[in-house]
Formats: C-alpha cells, sequence, structure tokens
C-alpha cells in the first residue's frame, strides 16, 4: 500500500533526504560539482541534477564558477548559499557580552562587544541582550528578523523547574525567575540558552580536538573551573543543570568548603582554579607575578612555566598537573570517558608540556587511562559553541525541502 505524501520511503522524503546529504556535503566540502555531488551520493548524474536544480530554485545552493585546468569541458561548481539562513550567538560574562552572527556556512559575518560592568551597570538585561545583538546584527548587515535562532551561553545553569539561573551568584541581574519570558517577549527569534562550558565542549566536538568521539569530558580553567560531560555523543546536564559544577567538587589538599554556592567556590576550585595559580607561584619563590585579573596572570605563568627551565618554574608546572589531575581522577573513576580535552587559557597556555604532566599525574590517580588532549578552538569557544548549536538547529529548518 503506498504511502501518504510526507511519510518515510515516499518520493517527497526521499527526496529531501538527498537533497540534506548534498547541502551537508557542500557545507562539509565547499564548491562541487554535479559529478563529484553524485558520485559521493551515489546518485545518477540526471537525479543530481534535478537534485542541484531544486535546491537552486529554493536558493539554497549557488552556481559559483566552473572547474578549470582539467581534461574535458569545464563543470559547472556549486555552493550552499551563505544567505539562505542567519544565527546568532551571545558569550555573557560578567565584563561583557560578546555576541555574533554566522551565516550558514559557519561564516562569522558579524560581531559586537558590550561592556557589562558588573553591578554598577543600570542597564536591565533584556537590554544588554537585546543591545549587543543589534549590535552584531548591524555589523553584519542585517536586520534582527533575518536572524533564524540564537543561542545564548552562560555560566551556571537555567535550571528547567524553576526557570532561576543557579550556580552563577557572580553574573549580576541574570537570577529573575521571569527572566526567560522577558527575553522571550523582547526577542523576535527562538532563543535557546545554555551553560558555557557545554557550549566549549560542542565547538570541540562539532570542530576541534573531540572530533569523532561520543565520550569525553572537557575541563575548562579560566575565570572560572568546570567541566562539560559528553556521554554517548550527548551533553550531560543533569537535574538543574549542574553536571559539571566541578568547582565545587571537594577534594584533598584544601580545606572542606561548605555552603559553597554562597562561597561560590569549592575544593577544587580552591585547589586547581586559575586563581590558585599566583598563590602557588609565590610559595615556589616565584617573583615578577603579573598584576591584573588572576585568569590573564594564571595563563601568564603557565607559558613562563611550559617555556622556561629553571627549578621553582618546573616546580610550578608539576604541582599544577597534580592538583588538576587530583579533580580529574574523581570524574575519571566515576565516568570512564574516552578522551579529555583541555581548554581555556589557563590550559591550553601550557600547551603539551603541561598536557603531558597532567596524563602521567592521572595516570597513577585513577583506574582507567582516558587520552588527554588540548583543545583546538582557542579564539572564543564559547562563542564558537554558541554559533554552532544555533547553526544546527538553523540548518535543520532551512534544508528540510520536505515541506
Amino acid at each position: 500500500m503506498a504511502g501518504t505524501a510526507g511519510t518515510p520511503g515516499t518520493p517527497r522524503v526521499l527526496r529531501a533526504m538527498n537533497d540534506r546529504a548534498a547541502l551537508d556535503l557542500l557545507l562539509e566540502h565547499g564548491q562541487l560539482s554535479r559529478t563529484r555531488i553524485g558520485k559521493l551520493t551515489g546518485l545518477s548524474k540526471p537525479t543530481a541534477s534535478q537534485l542541484l536544480a531544486r535546491l537552486e530554485a529554493a536558493g539554497l545552493v549557488l552556481a559559483t564558477g566552473t572547474t578549470e585546468g582539467r581534461p574535458g569541458p569545464n563543470a559547472q561548481l556549486y555552493e550552499v548559499n551563505p544567505a539562505a539562513g542567519y544565527a546568532a550567538g551571545l558569550d555573557v560574562t560578567p565584563q561583557r557580552i560578546l555576541a555574533a552572527i554566522a551565516d550558514i556556512t559557519g561564516r562569522t559575518v558579524g560581531r559586537h562587544e558590550l561592556p557589562t560592568p558588573g553591578r554598577r551597570t543600570g542597564t536591565p538585561v533584556v537590554q544588554q541582550v537585546t543591545d549587543a545583538l543589534d549590535g552584531a546584527v548591524k555589523a553584519a548587515g542585517l536586520a534582527r528578523d533575518d536572524i533564524h535562532r540564537l543561542v545564548i551561553g552562560t555560566p551556571g545553569a537555567f535550571d528547567p523547574t524553576t526557570g532561576r539561573l543557579r550556580y552563577a551568584s557572580h553574573l549580576p541581574g541574570w537570577h529573575s525567575p521571569t527572566l526567560l519570558d522577558e527575553l522571550a517577549a523582547a526577542l523576535p527569534m527562538p532563543f535557546e540558552y545554555e551553560n558555557d562550558v557545554n557550549l566549549v565542549a560542542l565547538a570541540e566536538q562539532r570542530l576541534g580536538a573531540a572530533r569523532g568521539h561520543g565520550d569525553f569530558v572537557l575541563l575548562w580553567n579560566q575565570e572560572g573551573l568546570g567541566a562539560a560531560l559528553v556521554l554517548g555523543g550527548r551533553l550531560h546536564r543533569g537535574w538543574t543543570g549542574g553536571a559539571g559544577e566541578v568547582g565545587f567538587l571537594p577534594v584533598p589538599g584544601t580545606p572542606l568548603v561548605r555552603q559553597v554556592t554562597k562561597a561560590n567556590s569549592g575544593g577544587y576550585q580552591e585547589l586547581a582554579g586559575s586563581q590558585a595559580v599566583p598563590r602557588l607561584a609565590r610559595e615556589l619563590g616565584i617573583e615578577d607575578i603579573p598584576a591584573g585579573p588572576y585568569a590573564e596572570a594564571a595563563a601568564h605563568l603557565v607559558v613562563r612555566a611550559a617555556e622556561t627551565d629553571d627549578a621553582p618554574h618546573r616546580r610550578l608546572l608539576r604541582a599544577y598537573a597534580t592538583r588538576l589531575a587530583t579533580g580529574l581522577a574523581s570524574l575519571v573513576s566515576v565516568l570512564d570517558p574516552e578522551l579529555v580535552v583541555l581548554s581555556g587559557a589557563s590550559l591550553t597556555s601550557g600547551g603539551e608540556a603541561l598536557r603531558a604532566l597532567v596524563q602521567a599525574e592521572l595516570e597513577e590517580l585513577a583506574a582507567s587511562r582516558p587520552r588527554l588532549v588540548v583543545g583546538d578552538v582557542r579564539e572564543h569557544p564559547v562563542l564558537r559553541g554558541a554559533l554552532e548549536s544555533a547553526l544546527a538547529t538553523t540548518r535543520d529548518e532551512v534544508f528540510d525541502t520536505s515541506r
């Protein structure tokens, strides 16, 4: 019995599946000819031609030029139409909101940074968000209505039962239980929210060191210490969104911190967070410790320790690696991941020297032995993850030719 239009196996659905396969190939490879698309998809030349004509008529692909320098006639090349859809991402910290717009191919076409000077600002959060977004939209030469979807990355997590931001008391103005409703009323496009470290993990899974891995832990150390857990290919967020808030983890080597949410810290944060690195350097007799924000000071010290061969700096890098491995051992023992990605400036600045020391320490502290790698996505990884998340849904909507 023949199915109705739109059911699996019908010509419409099969065409849509072929269309999506071709579009994904064009995203992956860039410009392709009809013949190449046919070979990669297994479609006949006539079917590939019909597919490309259909996608071109729908405004999803563009004919961009021809092949040159090969035997035989030149072949027409096609690429995804960058203007077929746009997505937006926001990276929120207490100091600023960084907004960006990407076209459907993933290329960033507009960016704007809005300073948000902590508790001194009198601007409501909703206006901060819309101002940052509007700045990026303007920089891209677009209008708000051109944006299909927005993903907002913040520290902590919005509790799905209360709608209130948790685990991020240092982010003033973001804790109203009505904030998400207010944002939904103010924004003309659908939006989602995600923990900032989870977005870094998404960026590494799509573009970086975790590509092809379905089970991994990402350890982030910059302004705060946190982790993202990817299990079975999916982010594990936990019941309240707090999975991965490892800065609160009690660990040996520090006093037991009670009422951690009020203290906005915990044992692992005190032991191995960025603020611990300058303290550790002083204890080891290292002078010339940079002033300024502790995350920047920590990154500077770790770089210097990885590149300097004197005894105090060698001791600093080894001690820091031991502290990092102490907390990682708990995660590894519970989760048994295939891979651990080290990310955030206080980790990536140590490069291979720090990675190797943490790997060696972890092999002595944990029974399972995951491979440790340094993250590849270094430029605004939270923002990149937000854009990748928004683009995934945007592509699903824009590339759906079955409707």
